[in-house]
């Protein structure tokens, strides 16, 4: 779980809601029409917008932002030097069990097409189309969420029209100008939350992990063709620390020496 995801939601309703009650208490910021404009409004143009099955994938991809699925890279660099350190030692035909039983399908399907004896223009074309896929489908859903952001505003915008014509078609009527008043200024208000506390934070946190998964890909797509390449582990180790931060890089031979233990049995 991401704990800045879920601290930043509830700190951020707490603190939103404390003020409101604080403002005149909670009750005083619900309205129904508003929330109808807004939210009705939003979800509305939004399905004008997206296809339907793109719009029923939200959940799955708002997962993504609770969740870290990703390895560290460091994790993935040590497991890429121990096979090309193996593929020395026994050949590459040596790799085609390692790969069965990986869980990253991406390195599955790298190791996959070296251990065919695939051509290396072949296997980066490979790699590199499907990547480029994964980053479209990212762009679609951090889309989605950016146009939600844009619309909330809007229709909380027509809200306040609304509100306000309301407000001048009665203005000998004392009794209707105060809820006009309000339908005005809370869509504006529900809009604003939306927008803010919601869509475009999320946009954002789909934005980084789009980055993460990214570069972990391209890293394991340099460190599959170097594998082919035969080139020596250590120089492959080097290369790929170039992904990593600093921090990381210090991590990464407690990382390679604790897998080599795992596959040779000393460690449960």
């Amino acid at each position: 779980m991401d704990i800045a995801t879920i601290f930043g939601i509830i700190s951020g309703l707490v603190l939103l809601g404390t003020a409101l009650n604080s403002s005149g208490g909670l009750k005083a910021f619900w309205d129904v029409p508003s929330l109808m404009i807004t939210l009705g409004g939003t979800m509305a143009a939004t399905f004008i917008n997206y296809p339907l099955d793109q719009i029923l994938s939200i959940f799955k991809v708002v997962q993504h932002v609770f969740r870290r699925k990703l390895p560290p890279p460091e994790e993935v660099i040590a497991k890429l030097v121990y096979f090309t350190e193996k593929a020395r030692r026994e050949g590459i035909l040596a790799l085609e069990e390692e790969a069965e039983v990986l869980d990253d399908e991406f390195i599955k399907k790298g190791l996959q097409l070296v251990v065919d004896g695939s051509d290396p223009d072949l296997v980066r074309n490979i790699l590199e189309t499907e990547l480029a896929f994964v980053e479209e489908r990212h762009k679609i859903s951090q889309g989605l969420f950016i146009t939600m952001a844009s619309l909330a505003p809007a229709f909380g915008m027509l809200g306040t029209i609304i509100g306000l014509i309301s407000m001048l078609r009665n203005l000998d009527n004392p009794r209707s100008i105060g809820p006009a008043m309000a339908l005005a200024l809370i869509t504006t208000f529900y809009g604003s939350v939306v927008a803010n506390l919601i869509c475009i934070p999320i946009a954002g946190k789909l934005g980084i992990r789009s980055g993460e998964e990214i570069l972990l890909k391209e890293l394991v797509i340099e460190g599959v063709l170097s594998l082919q390449a035969g080139e020596n582990p250590r120089l492959v180790e080097e290369k790929l620390k170039a992904f990593l931060p600093p921090k990381a890089r210090d991590s990464l031979a407690a990382k390679r020496q604790a897998l080599g233990m795992e596959e040779r049995g000393m460690m449960p």
